[in-house]
C-alpha cells in the first residue's frame, strides 16, 4: 500500500536538497517547531536525502515524517563509518521521534576501574568517559559482589575517594582509616604501598574482568581446602561460596577453542515492533560476556540498519578494540581496521548459532512478560502473525470458517464456526441445511452456504469477517469465491482453503499452495477454526440423522398425521418410550381414536 504525502514547504526543501554535496554525512530534519525530528546517515547525503522526497512511501511513518519537516540540516564527514559514529552519538543525545530508540540498560550493573592514581574498583550503574575501565553489563548482582569481596580481600583495594596524588601523600594530608588497622587497606594514602606495586594488583584484577578467572579459581579451592584442613569450617564454607560464585561464572564463559581469541559476535532477532541484538564477547578461546541490546522501531528500519546500529551502540559502551566481528549476513559497510566475518561452517558458524540463540530467548522471555502483564498482547502478537503470514491487508480479529457435511449424500448440511481474537465465539455458530442443491454437491453446497450467509450478515448491516477460511481445495475455495463475486464482496473479504492431507493453503486464483510451518501459530489457529466447524457441523448431521430415524419410524403407522407425531414425541420423548406406554397414558396424549391406532402398530410389532 502506498501513502501520499503532502509538505506544503517541499519547494523549499527541493532547493536544500538541490545544493546538497555527494559526500558522507549525516542529516537533521527539523519541525516547525525546530526540534530534531529525525537523524540519518549516509554514503551520498544528495542521493539519501531527495529519496525521501518521492510523491508516494511504502510506510504510513515515512509518510507522516516527511510531512512534518519543516527545516533540513547536515554536515559532511570523512567516511560513511564517521557518519555512523556520528548518528549514534546525536541520536542519544537529542532522542528524535522518528529515529529507533535503543533501549537504556541501567538496570545492569558494571564493574569500573577508576582513572585515578590507587584506582578503586566499585560496582556502578552510570557509565561515565572519564578514562575509567568498564566491565560488564553483568546481569548477577551476585556476581558482581563476590568479585568485588575478592578483590577486595586478596588485593586490599582502598575504597576511600581521596585525591592521593603524590603530592597529597608526600606532605601527609591523609592519615589512614579503620580499613587499614582491620587489615583491609594497604594504607597508599600515608605511602605505605608503592603505586607499581597496587597497580600490579589492578592488572590481575583487569585480567580476571577479561576472563582469566582460572587462577583465581584454583586459589581458592586451595585455600578452602587448607581452611578445611585446620577445622576451621565456617571460613572455609565462606570461601566456597565465592569459589561456587566463580565457578559459575566461569561455566557462562563458555570455552570455545584456543585458537579464536578476541572477536566480537552480533546477531539480531526481530518482531513487528522490536529489534534484538545479541552480543558476545570471545577472548583466548572463551566466552567472557554476553549482552542483549533491545532496539525500538520507528520507521520500519532495515535489519542491516538496526544490527548496525547495535554493533555501533555496544562496542562504545563496553570500549571493544577487537578487531574482528562476526555477524549473520553480509553487510554494504566498513569500520577502519575491522574485519566483518559471514561463517558458513566450524567452531565461529557454531558461536554465532549461539548468539542467535541467545537473542531469540531474550524477544521469547520479553514476550512472556508482556502477556503476564496485559493478556491483550498475545492477542495482538498472534492476530499480528496471522495477518503477517497470509499477507492480509488488516488484523483478522473476525475469522469464519465453513464445512459441509453428509452421509453417502444423504441429508446434507453445512456449518459456520466464528473466532474473535483469536478464539471461538460459539454463540455464534451457525447451522444450514441445504435447501437448492440435490444430491451429494460439495461445490455447489459451499456456494449456496457463503451467499446464505453473507447476504444475511449485509441485510442486518452486521460486520463482514476480515478472513473466510474454506475446508477444502481449490474446488470448495473457487465456489466460496463465486458466491463473493455476486455479493460484490471479492476484494473486500480475505479468503483461502485449507486442504485436509498436507495441510496445503490455497489462495484464490493461484493453483499453487502454500506450506506454513507446522509450529506456527497461524497454522493451529487455521487447523483450531477447521476441526470446530468438522465437529459442529457432523454433530448437527448426526441429530438430524437420528430425528429422521424417529420421524420414518412413526411416519410408517397408517392413520397418525405429522400433528400427532410430534405431540406423542413431545410427551414422551423417543419411539422407544412411545412402544412402552399404556393405552390409557397414549389416550391422554392423543386422544381414543388415535392412541388405539398407536397402541395396536407397536402390539403387532410385540
Amino acid at each position: 500500500m502506498k501513502y501520499q504525502t503532502v509538505n506544503k514547504n517541499i519547494d523549499y526543501l527541493k532547493s536544500l536538497v538541490a545544493v546538497l554535496p555527494n559526500q558522507p554525512g549525516i542529516y537533521q530534519f527539523l519541525d516547525n517547531a525546530n526540534t530534531i525530528i529525525y537523524i540519518g546517515k549516509a554514503k551520498d547525503l544528495k542521493k539519501r536525502v531527495s529519496s525521501y522526497f518521492f510523491r508516494t512511501h511504502d510506510h504510513r511513518k515515512t509518510s507522516l515524517l516527511v510531512r512534518n519537516i519543516a527545516e533540513i540540516k547536515h554536515m559532511v564527514v570523512q567516511s560513511e563509518q564517521d557518519a555512523l559514529l556520528l548518528e549514534n552519538n546525536l541520536i542519544k543525545k537529542y532522542q528524535p521521534r522518528y529515529n529507533i530508540q535503543l533501549k537504556d540498560d541501567k538496570s545492569f550493573p558494571w564493574i569500573c576501574i577508576k582513572n585515578e592514581p590507587y584506582p578503586r574498583v566499585v560496582k556502578t550503574r552510570d557509565l561515565v568517559r572519564d578514562g575509567s575501565k568498564y566491565y560488564g553489563p553483568y546481569t548477577s548482582i551476585y556476581t558482581v559482589r563476590t568479585l568485588l569481596e575478592l578483590f577486595k580481600s586478596q588485593y586490599k583495594l582502598r575504597t576511600c575517594n581521596y585525591n592521593l596524588s603524590d603530592e597529597n601523600i608526600k606532605n601527609k594530608k591523609y592519615k589512614v582509616c579503620l580499613e587499614y588497622h582491620i587489615g583491609n587497606c594497604y594504607g597508599p594514602c600515608e605511602g605505605y604501598i608503592s603505586k607499581e606495586k597496587y597497580n600490579q594488583g589492578i592488572s590481575d584484577i583487569n585480567g580476571i574482568l577479561k576472563g582469566n578467572v582460572s587462577g583465581v579459581i584454583k586459589h581458592l579451592k586451595k585455600v578452602m581446602q587448607e581452611l578445611s584442613k585446620s577445622m576451621d569450617f565456617e571460613e572455609a564454607a565462606r570461601i566456597k561460596e565465592k569459589y561456587e560464585s566463580l565457578r559459575r561464572y566461569q561455566s557462562r564463559s563458555t570455552i570455545v577453542s584456543p585458537t579464536i581469541t578476541d572477536i566480537d559476535v552480533f546477531s539480531i532477532e526481530e518482531d513487528e515492533k522490536f529489534a534484538f541484538v545479541n552480543y558476545l564477547k570471545v577472548i583466548k578461546g572463551a566466552i567472557i560476556q554476553t549482552y542483549t541490546l533491545e532496539i525500538k522501531k520507528v520507521l520500519n528500519e532495515s535489519t542491516e540498519e538496526l544490527i548496525l546500529s547495535g554493533i555501533i551502540e555496544i562496542r562504545q559502551k563496553i570500549f571493544s578494540n577487537a578487531k574482528e566481528i562476526i555477524v549473520p549476513f553480509k553487510l554494504d559497510f566498513n569500520l577502519k581496521n575491522i574485519k566483518f566475518t559471514v561463517p558458513k561452517r566450524g567452531e565461529k558458524k557454531e558461536l554465532l548459532a549461539l548468539s542467535q540463540r541467545n537473542a531469540k530467548y531474550f524477544r521469547l522471555e520479553k514476550e512472556k512478560h508482556a502477556v503476564l502483564k496485559n493478556p491483550k498482547v498475545r492477542t495482538e502478537q498472534l492476530l499480528s502473525t496471522i495477518k503477517k503470514d497470509l499477507q492480509l491487508a488488516e488484523l483478522p480479529v473476525h475469522i469464519e470458517c465453513f464445512d459441509n457435511s453428509n452421509l453417502q449424500g444423504s441429508q446434507p448440511v453445512a456449518a459456520c464456526v466464528v473466532f474473535r481474537n483469536g478464539k471461538p465465539s460459539s454463540k455464534e455458530y451457525r447451522h444450514f441445511n441445504i435447501k437448492t442443491v440435490d444430491g451429494p454437491n460439495d461445490f455447489a453446497s459451499m456456494e449456496e452456504v457463503v451467499n446464505r450467509r453473507y447476504s444475511r450478515l449485509m441485510n442486518e448491516k452486521k460486520s463482514l469477517p476480515q478472513l473466510i477460511i474454506i475446508d477444502g481445495g481449490k474446488g470448495q475455495l473457487s465456489s466460496a469465491v463465486n458466491a463473493l463475486d455476486k455479493l460484490e464482496l471479492r476484494g473486500k473479504i480475505s479468503i483461502i482453503g485449507i486442504a485436509k492431507k498436507l495441510e496445503e493453503i490455497y489462495f484464490p486464483g493461484d493453483s499453487v499452495p502454500i506450506y506454513i510451518n507446522k509450529t506456527s501459530q497461524t497454522l493451529k489457529v487455521i487447523q483450531h477454526l477447521r476441526d470446530e466447524a468438522h465437529r459442529f457441523g457432523i454433530n448437527f448431521h448426526r441429530d438430524k440423522r437420528s430425528k429422521a430415524q424417529i420421524v420414518s419410524e412413526l411416519d410408517n403407522i397408517k392413520g397418525v398425521g405429522e400433528k400427532t407425531t410430534q405431540k406423542l414425541l413431545k410427551d414422551f420423548k423417543s419411539v422407544k418410550a412411545i412402544k412402552g406406554k399404556k393405552l390409557e397414558e397414549l389416550e391422554v396424549s392423543v386422544g381414543k381414536a388415535k392412541a388405539k391406532i398407536v397402541f395396536n402398530y407397536f402390539q403387532q410389532d410385540k
